[in-house]
């Protein structure tokens, strides 16, 4: 099992000239190095960590996006198995959200418009007609401050952000936190935060890209999947929730026992075709559950995930095009597991409120657990 280096290297330290933030990172066993810049200037970072069983994260402060997931197999061969790129450069010039903190709000707002109260917003229309995982400038695309941390058993990153009053068309001030830890029980815990100072709709999410049998082992089809829904929201050809909810018994959307992923794919009659649904998850009630678990017979994988959110959306990796924005990534090589809230939930009064007010605090959970069977 590979270790992780104590020592910051020398361009950690060159490039990290406060000698607190050296300090922190030593202390915390999580490995800085400087990774480049954006056009304007601001420098980049990338944080390695690891626990004691070898299994290793990277993550950058561009976009607080989780860079790679290293674990073992069933012979204790590691594989990374969460897309992403090896330089800075790939995530600057576009990706579809490869490990991205997403937000202000992931997934769907239909027509890119909301109303609190009498006041109405408009947002970026970035996918199609609608809003999607927070607009042209999403929290995927700016620079957060990252400092290492380390907890009992556990270390990793918090990033911060403050998404000023405006920005993306989104009112209030909102001040954030995401913070990435791996265990020494082999979890990866993502937990997510945010304090506003006016009333503004708030629902983020990690937008993680599996494969458990490696990154560019071949397509999702054969991993075994099984999600803790008897429902799914009802959408429309845009992917719109209508405020309705469908049950999945006798439909491709079944994943109530372990079905291959691949089973049914066909039927589902989207464009491109695949899985893109919003499951409504039965255990949900503020608490962490069980949202789902996936298996990889050839690996011996499996990955467990564990949420406090309401929803779990499914999506197989359509639109991959196994081009360079792709990073070489094919269709349906991949896969996706996003827990949140519900999509468009601000303009349906149905759904319980992504609001969120002043003095209230906005808390989401994740935990992904690794392991492998024989």
């Amino acid at each position: 099992m590979r270790r992780c280096s104590r020592w910051l290297g020398l361009a950690a330290f060159l490039c990290f000239t406060l000698t607190g933030l050296l300090q922190g990172a030593e202390k915390s066993g999580v490995e800085v190095e400087s990774w480049g810049k954006t056009p304007d200037g601001q420098e980049i970072s990338l944080y390695t960590f690891c626990n004691k069983n070898g299994l290793t994260v990277k993550m950058t402060n561009y976009g607080a996006i989780v860079v790679s997931v290293e674990t073992p197999d069933r012979d204790g061969k590691l594989a990374n198995i969460n897309a992403g790129f090896d330089n800075l450069d790939s995530y600057l010039a576009g990706h579809p959200y490869f490990g991205s903190t997403v937000g202000r709000f992931c997934n769907r707002i239909a027509n890119g418009k909301f109303s609190i109260g009498n006041e109405s917003y408009t947002l970026a229309t970035n996918n199609g007609d609608h809003h999607l995982h927070g607009g042209d400038k999403g929290y995927d695309k700016v620079v957060w401050t990252g400092k290492p941390v380390k907890r009992a058993g556990a270390r990793g990153v918090e990033f911060s952000y403050l998404s000023e009053d405006g920005e993306e068309g989104y009112p209030g001030n909102l001040a954030i936190k995401a913070t990435y830890l791996l265990t020494n029980d082999d979890e990866l815990v993502v937990e997510l935060t945010a304090a506003t100072d006016a009333a503004t709709p708030v629902n983020l999410t990690n937008h993680n890209y599996w494969n458990l049998g490696g990154v560019g082992s071949g397509t999702i089809h054969n991993h075994l999947l099984k999600v803790e829904a008897d429902q799914v929201l009802d959408v429309d050809a845009d992917l719109i929730p209508t405020g309705k909810f469908k049950g999945v018994e006798g439909t491709p959307l079944d994943f109530r026992t372990f079905r291959k992923i691949g089973e049914r794919i066909e039927e589902n009659n989207l464009d491109p075709n695949g899985y893109d649904h919003c499951f409504a998850l039965r255990n949900q009630k503020g608490k962490m559950a069980l949202a789902a678990t996936v298996k990889e017979p050839g690996s011996g994988r499996v990955m467990k995930i564990y949420t406090d959110q309401i929803g779990l959306q499914f999506y197989s990796g359509n639109f991959l095009a196994g081009d360079e924005s792709s990073g070489g990534n094919a269709y349906q090589t991949l896969f996706c597991l996003e827990t949140q809230h519900y999509p468009n939930s601000p303009n349906i009064p149905s759904f319980p409120t992504t609001i969120l007010k002043p003095g209230e605090k906005y808390h989401h959970v994740t935990v992904h657990e690794f392991s492998v069977e024989d």
